[in-house]
């Protein structure tokens, strides 16, 4: 019986759970250890705790400027923490054991496809191609921002933003993150274009590959599958849809020329935020400084999210377009849903629904519990709080694993932060995998209850 149940709990949904919170615990630990800081800096064990857990969940995130409170060896820490995130814990431990013992174990296997495509294949060939696919653009992006600009991005620092736009971390060693290179077209299209391909999923990217390659490398496909049309597809849009929005929006509006330039300038940035809102928190102007029509597009933006298997949270793509259909065919009368020619299982439908209800509630749970814990209403202190926009701005910029923020996060209390540190850690290991791990654990009844109908509407 006690075996059974030790089964249950480290089952192949559990393990992503506790992989995620061991490596979290862990780099929690290290960021807070002198040699993790500058010299005459301290770090809070909540902030350590909110850091790692921003690094690990790839969000972005974070209360203190890492370029100042941090060492070299506390910037390795934090880059070591976002790469293993992007790349998902799952996929190092398989590697271990793939090293350690020339196969891995069934449950792991299953974990692993679960994860990452849901498809049964070759794991090792996999893992290989994941990590030369992923090694190849985080090295091509670092060469490309130091051969344009040597000063800022040095070697290090290179480095470090390579890695953290592949894996959609968003994390920086300027404190204003890319304000000062809001106008330079190089830098923001390679990190437009690391973004977009951290987001789009490995699935997509090992398709590309073997299109590319003529079958050599990644998958040998002459074109996209469906699910990739779907995907690519639908972030495009999402992309240009966003951007434009935005740019018409602060077209219009008057008096933030200086904050967000004009033009082709204004253009540039309309592009870029769209780009990255969907899932990684870098900025090139003061999100303060947009107006609220602008945050409610962008914050649209982070709640869908990049495509399932990536290192982007959200709903996902796909959930996106289940959704987006399911409402058509209502409107329509169709029972069933087409996309890409082909039509939705009704259970893919029930996911999409369950996953949507969800973040939705959690986005409004949280905001409830965020309003309660930065007013000083917990400590009876009644200090005047941030506005409602700034405090949803944070939560579905946390939920969602992006890291946008309108510099609230630097301002949250203990106990705001955290609210979201749980946000993003459910936000990266997936509601419905936390749904699933939960369920897993409970002992199935065997039993129904008899129905009845209820007025619905």
């Amino acid at each position: 019986m006690g075996g059974m149940q030790r089964n249950r709990f480290f089952s192949p949904l559990t393990w992503p759970v506790f992989s995620f919170l061991v490596v979290i615990a862990v780099g929690a630990v290290l960021l807070h250890m002198p040699a993790s800081l500058q010299e005459g800096q301290s770090l809070s064990p909540i902030d350590a705790a909110f850091i790692a857990t921003s690094a690990v969940c790839v969000t972005g995130l974070t209360p203190v400027d890492i370029s100042a409170v941090l060492s070299p060896a506390g910037v390795m820490v934090l880059l070591f923490l976002v790469q293993l995130g992007g790349l998902g814990v799952m996929t190092y431990t398989s590697i271990i054991f793939l090293l350690w013992r020339n196969h891995v174990p069934f449950t792991s296997r299953e974990a692993v496809s679960q994860a990452l495509l849901g498809d049964d294949f070759n794991l090792k060939g996999f893992l290989l191609q994941v990590l030369a696919l992923v090694f190849s653009i985080e090295l091509v992006t670092g060469l490309l921002l130091y051969w344009h600009d040597p000063v800022f991005f040095h070697p290090i620092s290179a480095a470090f933003h390579a890695v953290s736009a592949f894996c959609n971390a968003g994390f920086s060693l300027s404190p204003n993150s890319l304000m000062n290179f809001r106008d330079d077209v190089t830098v923001n299209c390679i990190i437009t274009a690391s973004v977009f391909l951290g987001s789009i999923g490995f699935g997509v990217l090992r398709e590309a590959l073997g299109i590319i390659s003529g079958g050599r490398m990644g998958i040998p496909v002459r074109r996209f599958s469906r699910f990739s049309r779907l995907v690519l597809k639908t972030t495009v849009f999402l992309i240009v849809v966003g951007a434009a929005l935005g740019f018409v929006i602060e077209f219009w509006r008057v008096g933030n020329e200086q904050a967000l330039g004009d033009g082709f300038d204004l253009a540039l940035t309309a592009f870029f935020q769209a780009a990255v809102a969907r899932t990684a928190g870098f900025n090139t102007v003061n999100m303060s400084s947009l107006s609220e029509a602008t945050l409610l597009v962008l914050m649209a933006l982070m709640f869908v999210g990049g495509g399932p298997g990536s290192c982007a949270g959200g709903i996902k793509v796909v959930t996106f377009r289940v959704l987006v259909g399911y409402i058509a065919a209502q409107f329509r009368g169709d029972r069933q849903i087409v996309l890409e020619g082909r039509g939705v299982p009704a259970e893919n439908v029930s996911r999409a629904l369950t996953l949507f209800f969800f973040y939705s509630m959690l986005v409004g749970f949280s905001t409830f519990l965020l309003s309660i814990t930065e007013y000083g209403i917990l400590h009876g202190t009644g200090v005047e709080g941030p506005s409602f926009l700034r405090i949803l701005f944070e939560e579905v910029s946390a939920l969602g694993t992006v890291g946008l923020s309108m510099n609230l996060t630097p301002e949250l209390s203990a106990e705001g932060k955290g609210v979201i540190i749980v946000n993003m850690f459910a936000g990266r290991v997936g509601l419905l995998s936390l749904l699933m791990a939960v369920q897993s654990l409970q002992p199935r009844k065997a039993y129904t209850v008899a129905e009845t109908q209820l007025p619905i509407g």
